[in-house]
């Protein structure tokens, strides 16, 4: 998965461009389909920084072998993004990709 397909993806399936975030917490990995997207005039990114934001987190899924998983919940969930309520997708990565993640 790369950047783009993960935007074309989430375009495909909310209508939008939603931003996406990485979080830690608990000793857990999430992925959050946040509630803003790049086709809001108040979006806080350029075209190619969030491309450039999408490759990295692309990256990290591919690496820690859960772009599967990403795209399985996508498609399957009822869960939409609105305001202050981010779709949150468990990430199970095991016990090598969580090395590099400080506590």
């Amino acid at each position: 998965m790369t950047g783009t397909e993960l935007r074309d993806l989430i375009r495909h399936k909310w209508g939008y461009s939603y931003d996406v975030q990485l979080r830690h917490t608990q000793g857990k990995l999430w992925l959050q389909i946040m509630w803003r997207y790049q086709e809001q005039v108040s979006f806080p990114l350029t075209d190619g920084e969030f491309r450039h934001h999408l490759d990295g987190i692309a990256t990290h899924l591919r690496d820690w072998g859960v772009a599967i998983q990403v795209l399985e919940f996508i498609t399957q969930t009822k869960q939409k993004p609105r305001l202050g309520k981010a779709v949150t997708i468990p990430l199970e990565v095991g016990d090598r990709a969580r090395e590099w993640i400080l506590e």
